[in-house]
């Protein structure tokens, strides 16, 4: 079948944006993955030491996706809708994204470190003290979400300036910071678990935890002076709570079946590499592709239909062109970087089957998760990016350990 040439120039042209700074987030991205991929790789001694480690280390590297893509898919829509300022004032955009951040990496370590003990005592008949495992996720998660937080803040302040669509930026940058933050913080926390006093862990922990109830009552509890006026931050954390909590089972369910897996990821040090990247361009790809949708959808270039329409299709041929490119990247990368006895073209095939077979599954996620968000009256960047992030995270892995074990 002949191609329009004049049709396949101009989706190029309109698409170049996505295509020249989205590409070069990705690749950043895989890089800063992969580097999360090698710290990973010197923590095989924790990880088979300490029940439950990849549980904690993929939960709490999605659930940083999910917040900080979250913000960063709000601040995209308020620059495209004229209302961001690069202000600290208080009810500003950017402080109430802040502010409902912090709460938000508080209270969800919390309830991930309660939620990762009880999976691991349920199903995998190993013990661990319940403070130990959620001072590693309250510390690992406050620590990492500190630095996202910054790092979020730059891309804000360089997008405003420069004048960047940030919808094709944020998600592969924000997700790769989360990885390269979250995995050396959560080796920091297990180090101290490990090293320090017992006391000195389950007072501290206690503490976090109290400080955690005090941070959030304190801005669910707080009131604007005028009536009409909706305190943002409050409105984010009120919304994005239940959704986050929900999402935090299915990165549990992503953490179980690489922990399931672990033996075979082990044995071959490429694949304790690949994971990180491969996981994370998979959810940099459903995040900047919810973005993208979110943003259409609020500002009304794209309707909301029962079946996707042309500009949806389109999304989803950028997605699978990106998704290629950097797959293909990734394996070729993780392969030069750390040789192992599993050969090239196994591992490419590996990565290429699992990956397009994971970019078809985002691509329709994305849109009908956009569209029932619209349907359901649901501001679609305070619940599409975790909703998908988090299916995709536990999709994602399921579909890449189950090509790993038939392919070797």
């Amino acid at each position: 079948m002949m191609v329009d040439e004049r049709n396949t120039d101009g989706f190029f042209i309109r698409n170049k944006s996505v295509f020249v700074m989205g590409l070069i987030s990705l690749i950043i991205a895989a890089i800063a993955d992969l580097v999360a991929g090698l710290f990973l790789k010197s923590m095989e001694e924790y990880i088979i030491l300490i029940p439950g480690m990849m549980i904690m280390i993929y939960s709490a590297i999605g659930m940083r996706g999910n917040i900080f893509g979250a913000m960063g898919s709000r601040l995209g829509t308020s620059m495209h809708m004229g209302t961001f300022k690069m202000s600290f004032k208080k009810n500003s955009v950017l402080r109430s994204n802040i502010e409902a951040a912090v709460v938000l990496t508080l209270s969800l370590s919390a309830i991930m470190g309660v939620i990762g003990w009880a999976v691991i005592e349920l199903f995998f008949e190993r013990t661990i003290e319940p403070l130990s495992f959620i001072f590693i996720s309250l510390v690992g998660g406050i620590l990492a979400g500190a630095i996202v937080i910054v790092f979020n803040i730059i891309i804000a302040r360089e997008g405003y300036k420069r004048d960047w669509d940030v919808d094709n930026i944020t998600a592969p940058l924000i997700a790769a910071a989360g990885d390269i933050a979250t995995v050396p913080m959560i080796y920091l926390a297990t180090w101290m678990v490990l090293n320090t006093d017992r006391i000195f862990i389950d007072i501290t922990c206690i503490l976090l935890l109290a400080l955690t109830v005090f941070v959030t009552v304190a801005l669910l509890k707080r009131k604007v002076k005028r009536k009409k006026k909706m305190d943002e931050a409050k409105r984010i954390v009120k919304q994005s709570m239940p959704v986050l909590t929900i999402c935090i089972f299915f990165e549990i369910a992503a953490g179980m079946i690489v922990e399931s897996g672990t033996s075979a990821v082990v044995k071959y040090g490429v694949l304790l590499v690949l994971l990180p990247a491969f996981l994370n361009e998979g959810n940099a790809l459903s995040g900047m592709l919810t973005s993208r949708l979110s943003s259409m959808l609020h500002i009304g270039t794209m309707e909301s239909r029962k079946y996707p329409n042309g500009p949806a299709y389109e999304n989803f041929l950028i997605i699978y062109i990106l998704a290629t490119i950097t797959f293909l990247f990734i394996g070729t990368a993780a392969y030069i970087v750390q040789p192992s006895g599993l050969g090239y073209g196994t591992l490419m095939a590996i990565v290429l089957i699992a990956g397009l077979l994971t970019t078809t599954v985002i691509n329709f996620l994305s849109y009908y998760v956009a569209v029932s968000a619209v349907k359901f009256d649901l501001d679609p960047d305070d619940h599409c990016i975790p909703i998908t992030s988090s299916i995709m995270d536990m999709v994602g892995t399921a579909i890449l350990v189950t090509i790993i074990t038939m392919m070797i």
